[in-house]
C-alpha cells in the first residue's frame, strides 16, 4: 500500500457515548425546520432570471433598429456592432465564472453582477433621454458594456447555482433537475417574449427612454426576489481556481512523459481522490477511462514520489484529478462544432429583423407589427414545445430507445443542428422569394418600399429556429452541466455560454470575407438596400457551412464518452442515432 493511501475508515470511528439522546434530540429539532434547496428554492432563481432575460431582450431584440434609426448607422455597422457586443457579454462569463469558482461563490457573484447589470440599465435610460445627441452614442455603448459586465458575472452562476439546489443524492431530486433545465429554458423565453411583445412595441410607438426605463425596473424588482429566498438557498462555497487542478495533471503528466507502465503493472498509481472541500458537496469518484491516456502517467509513483514525505501536487495527481480534466477536453470538440449553430441563432435578431421590416405587416387598418416583435415568435414556438417535448416526445422516445430521458443529450444536440441547417435553407428561399416580388413591382432600387409579401412568410423559420433551440441550446445547458466536474460548474456555464460569443464573432468574420471577396459587384450587406444585398445567397452560405459543420458534429459524437461514476449506472446510450 503506497503511503499517500487514506487511512482505514475503522481509525476514523467514532465511539458511542451518552450525550446520544442529546444529539437525537437535536436531530429532530434540525429535522423540523424548513429544508434548504430543491423547487422552494430554484423558483427564486428562476424569478430573476426571466426578470434578467426580459431585461436582456427588450434592448437586444430590437438593438439593430436604434442603431440604424436613432444613431443612424448603416446597417453593416449595426450588425458588426451588434455581433462585437453580443459576443463580448458572452466572453466575460470566463472572468465571471472564474471569480466565482475561485473566490467569491456563485450567490455573492450573481448579487454583485446583477447589481452591475442594474447600473448599466439605468445610465442606459440616461443615454436615451438626457443625454445630448453629441454624446449620446458614446455614453450609449458605455452603458452596453456596463452591461456586459454585469452578463459576465450573472450567467455562468445563476443557473449553475440553481441547479445545485436538486441535491442528486437524493433520487427524487435527481430526477427533478433533469426536468429542470427544460423549464427553466421555458422561463427564459417567457421573459424574453414578453419583452419582445410588449417592451419592443413601446420602443417603436412611445420612445427609447418608457422602453428602456421599464427594463430597468424589471432589474430592481428581480434584486428584491433573489434576496427573498436568501435563506432557502444551498450555497456552496468557492474552491479555488479551477485552471490550477487542469495545469496540474499536464505538468505531473509532462513531468513523468518517460515512465513507462510494464505488462507485469510494476508501477503504482495514486488513486485516492480528493478529499470533501466544506461547503461543496461530496466528491464522487469518477471510473478511470481509456481517452487521453497520455495524461494517466500524472498519477503514477515514480522513485521520486515514493522518496517523498508529502505529495507535490505538481508531480503527482489523483486519479479523480486525471479524469476531470478528461471531461474537460472531451467537450472541447462539442463546445467547437456547436459555434455555427450560433451564427444561425444571430440572423433571428438582425437579418431576419431587416428582411421583415420591408414586407407587409398590417393587422387590421391601423395596426402595423412592430418588425423585431416577429422574434417572439421563436418564443412561443418555445412554450408550445417544451411541454410537448416532456409530455410527448420522452415517453415515445423512452419507449424506443429505452433511454431514462428518452434520447441522449448528444442526440438531441444533434437533432437541433439539423434543424438549423433546415432553417437557413428555408430562410434563403424565402428571400429569393421575396426579391423576385420586389423585382416584378419595379422596387428594386426603392429599399424603404413596403413590398406587397405577407411577413407572415417568415414565420416558418422563425418556428424552426425555436424548435432548433428547444433541443440544441437546452441540450448543451444540460451537457455542459452533468459532464463538467463538480468544482468547475460555473466554468461549464460559462464554455456554454461563450459559444455564442464566438459564433457572434464567427458571424462578423463571414460577413467581412463575403464583403471582401465580392466588393467587385456591390457587395453583400454592405448597404441599406436590401433588395440588391444578395441576402438569399448569404442564407445559402450560412445553410452550407452548417450542414459541413453537421457532419464534423456526428463525427466528434460517435467518440465521445460519458462521465463514469463510481457505483453509479453508466450513462445509457452513447452517441446519435444510427451510430455504434
Amino acid at each position: 500500500m503506497s503511503k499517500f493511501s487514506q487511512p482505514s475508515m475503522d481509525s476514523t470511528v467514532a465511539p458511542i457515548t451518552e450525550q446520544n439522546g442529546q444529539e437525537e434530540t437535536k436531530a429532530v429539532s434540525t429535522a423540523r425546520k424548513p429544508s434548504k434547496g430543491g423547487w422552494n428554492a430554484a423558483i427564486f432563481i428562476i424569478f430573476v432570471e426571466v426578470a434578467l432575460r426580459f431585461s436582456y431582450y427588450g434592448l437586444a431584440g430590437n438593438l439593430i433598429t436604434y442603431l440604424t434609426n436613432d444613431l443612424h448607422q448603416s446597417t453593416s455597422t449595426a450588425i458588426k456592432n451588434i455581433n462585437t457586443w453580443v459576443g463580448v457579454s458572452a466572453i466575460f462569463p470566463i472572468f465571471g465564472a472564474i471569480v466565482a469558482d475561485s473566490l467569491l461563490g456563485r450567490f455573492k457573484t450573481i448579487l454583485l453582477s446583477t447589481t452591475i447589470y442594474f447600473i448599466g440599465m439605468a445610465l442606459l435610460t440616461v443615454s436615451v433621454s438626457v443625454v445630448s445627441p453629441h454624446y449620446r452614442e458614446a455614453v450609449f455603448f458605455i452603458a452596453l458594456y456596463i452591461l456586459a459586465v454585469g452578463e459576465g458575472g450573472h450567467k455562468p452562476c445563476v443557473q449553475t447555482f440553481a441547479a445545485d439546489q436538486f441535491d442528486e443524492e437524493k433520487p427524487e431530486e435527481k430526477a427533478a433537475k433533469s426536468s429542470f433545465f427544460n423549464w427553466w429554458y421555458l422561463g427564459i423565453v417567457v421573459g424574453a417574449s414578453s419583452a419582445i411583445l410588449v417592451v419592443i412595441y413601446i420602443q417603436d410607438n412611445l420612445g427609447w427612454t418608457a422602453g428602456i426605463g421599464i427594463l430597468a425596473g424589471a432589474l430592481g424588482v428581480a434584486l428584491f426576489i433573489f434576496l427573498t429566498g436568501i435563506k432557502r438557498y444551498r450555497k456552496q462555497a468557492p474552491v479555488g481556481s479551477p485552471f490550477t487542478m487542469v495545469a496540474q495533471v499536464f505538468v505531473a503528466a509532462t513531468r513523468k512523459r518517460r515512465v513507462v507502465r510494464t505488462r507485469q503493472g510494476c508501477c503504482i498509481c495514486y488513486e485516492t481522490g480528493g478529499t470533501d472541500i466544506e461547503g461543496q458537496p461530496r466528491k464522487r469518484t469518477l471510473a478511470a477511462t481509456n481517452q487521453f491516456r497520455f495524461l494517466d502517467k500524472a498519477m503514477i509513483i515514480d522513485v521520486v514520489d515514493a522518496s517523498s514525505k508529502t505529495r507535490n501536487p505538481w508531480r503527482l495527481c489523483s486519479l479523480n484529478q486525471v479524469e476531470e480534466v478528461k471531461l474537460v477536453l472531451r467537450l472541447l470538440p462539442i463546445w467547437l462544432s456547436c459555434l455555427m449553430f450560433t451564427v444561425v441563432i444571430v440572423q433571428t435578431h438582425t437579418l431576419f429583423i431587416k428582411q421583415g421590416s420591408t414586407m407587409t405587416r398590417s393587422i387590421g387598418p391601423n395596426f402595423q407589427v412592430p418588425p423585431a416583435s416577429f422574434q417572439s415568435l421563436v418564443g412561443l414556438t418555445i412554450l408550445f414545445s417544451i411541454p410537448l417535448y416532456e409530455r410527448v416526445f420522452i415517453p415515445a422516445a423512452r419507449k424506443i430507445t429505452g433511454h431514462s430521458s428518452g434520447i441522449t443529450m448528444l442526440q438531441r444536440i444533434g437533432i437541433g443542428l439539423f434543424l438549423s441547417v433546415v432553417e437557413m435553407v428555408v430562410a434563403a428561399l424565402v428571400e429569393s422569394k421575396r426579391v423576385s416580388i420586389a423585382r416584378e413591382h419595379g422596387l428594386m432600387d426603392t429599399p424603404k418600399a413596403t413590398i406587397p409579401m405577407s411577413v407572415w412568410w417568415i414565420l416558418p423559420q422563425y418556428m424552426i429556429s425555436g424548435i432548433s433551440d428547444v433541443f440544441t441550446v437546452v441540450g448543451l445547458q444540460e451537457l455542459f452541466y452533468d459532464q463538467m466536474p463538480e468544482s468547475m460548474r460555473s466554468m461549464g456555464a460559462a464554455a456554454y455560454i461563450s459559444v455564442t460569443g464566438l459564433g457572434s464573432f464567427f458571424n462578423t468574420a463571414i460577413i467581412t470575407v463575403v464583403q471582401a471577396t465580392t466588393s467587385g459587384s456591390g457587395g453583400i450587406l454592405l448597404g441599406n438596400n436590401l433588395n440588391r444585398a444578395h441576402v438569399d445567397y448569404f442564407y445559402w452560405i450560412l445553410a452550407a457551412l452548417s450542414a459541413l459543420n453537421f457532419c464534423v458534429y456526428l463525427w466528434v459524437a460517435n467518440g465521445f464518452v460519458y462521465k463514469k461514476v463510481e457505483g453509479e449506472k453508466p450513462q445509457e446510450g452513447r452517441e446519435l442515432i444510427g451510430l455504434r
